[in-house]
């Protein structure tokens, strides 16, 4: 099996460099060529190396560091991963309903949702769980503690917890889809502003900051608070539908600019808006990045509610998933993102790299100042800088 892998691992850029000679493009050649250039150089290894090279290991090694050249985001995804990728994208999964952290090398639950499997079993925030399906956990990491807990949905799955540390439990139970929710918790504050915790930017987001607005007008809420700090960002679809709801209808929400055509566009307020006049402030701090900076900064350049919190992130990149064969994924940054103003926030430039490798910062003093609605005036470069400023 082995030595089917590399032979195919070597037939391929053979076959590119015979594709590719018909072209003149010198990118086209040298592409061909490295890649020739690689697989024999693993054909050699494989054939000599003195001991047993396991090429999934070797060939992945390869991969990820020449991705790690270009930047984080731009990531090669193995079958393996392709669920918890789909959970990131999607906030569906197929599991107990827990939050988990390895925290002093115990696994402890940290949040149940609501009428999930592991709520229905008994388990309780702070059970320390041990075993799953009598795999011990203490040596594993969170990323595999959660691959061993989630799976198909209708699976049954046991479970053994340590309770008030001395009290070993042990449930069986059937995993079912979970869906993260896109707000985490909401509220009305004072009996007249509502408030609520955006989480996440998956499948429905719009939708549910729409509903939960509704609700708290309904109790009484005369001013908004969107919180959206530690929130990583999410899709780009969302974020747009969410502005849409608070801007009117035409509104240009952001300009995607790539290097070819198919990656640029330019996303607009399609829908009427569902309030153009609630006063709204929004919380943001260094975690908030992507999809939360789109948010937070469309409704600063148009002067519809104000930003309060530490500078953001600057995540100005957007990805899309191109599929691979064997069942595996690329994530690829295609293009940068332009709020209403006119400014791009992504802080660094990961083309330009400093002598150990790390990515440059815009200087201060090559940052563009740009123009809100009233005239106020932003910057690009470096994130959403808040108009009110609090020490975190």
């Amino acid at each position: 099996m082995i030595k089917k892998i590399w032979v195919v691992a070597l037939l391929i850029p053979v076959l590119l460099l015979g594709l590719f000679s018909f072209s003149n493009d010198d990118k086209h050649f040298e592409m061909a060529k490295n890649l020739e250039i690689f697989a024999s150089l693993y054909s050699e290894v494989n054939k000599f190396y003195v001991d047993e090279v396991n090429p999934n290991t070797l060939l992945r090694t390869g991969i990820d560091a020449m991705l790690e050249k270009l930047d984080p985001y731009t990531v090669y995804i193995p079958e393996d991963d392709i669920e918890d990728f789909r959970t990131n994208a999607t906030g569906e999964y197929g599991g107990l309903g827990i939050q988990s952290n390895k925290i002093n090398e115990r696994h402890i639950v940290l949040n149940i949702y609501e009428n999930s499997p592991a709520m229905s079993a008994g388990l309780k925030i702070g059970d320390v769980i041990t075993e799953v399906d009598g795999v011990p956990l203490a040596n594993l990491s969170d990323e595999q503690a959660g691959k061993l807990m989630k799976g198909q949905s209708g699976s049954d799955i046991q479970v053994e917890v340590l309770r008030n540390g001395k009290e070993k439990i042990r449930v069986t139970t059937t995993r079912e889809k979970i869906v993260i929710p896109n707000i985490s918790y909401s509220t009305l504050l004072g009996g007249s502003t509502g408030y609520l915790r955006l989480s996440e930017f998956t499948k429905d987001a719009a939708d549910d900051v729409k509903k939960t607005v509704l609700e708290l007008k309904d109790k009484g809420a005369e001013k908004l608070i969107i919180d959206l700090r530690e929130n990583p960002g999410g899709l780009l679809n969302e974020a747009v539908d969410i502005c849409n709801l608070f801007v009117p209808k035409g509104s240009k929400i952001v300009d995607t600019k790539g290097k070819i055509q198919a990656q640029s566009h330019s996303y607009v307020a399609k829908s009427e808006p569902l309030d153009l006049n609630i006063p709204i402030a929004v919380i943001i701090n260094n975690g908030s990045a992507s999809a939360s900076e789109i948010v937070s900064g469309v409704l600063q350049d148009y002067d519809r509610g104000v930003v309060i919190g530490q500078k953001s992130y600057g995540k100005g990149l957007v990805q899309v998933s191109r599929k691979l064969t064997f069942n595996s994924q690329l994530k690829v940054t295609t293009a940068k993102y332009y709020i209403p103003s006119g400014r791009c926030i992504q802080a660094l430039d990961y083309a330009q790299r400093t002598a150990d490798g790390s990515a440059t910062k815009m200087a201060d003093s090559l940052k563009t100042e740009f123009r809100t609605t009233n005239n106020r005036v932003v910057y690009d470069g470096g994130g959403i800088d808040p108009d009110i400023y609090i020490a975190a």
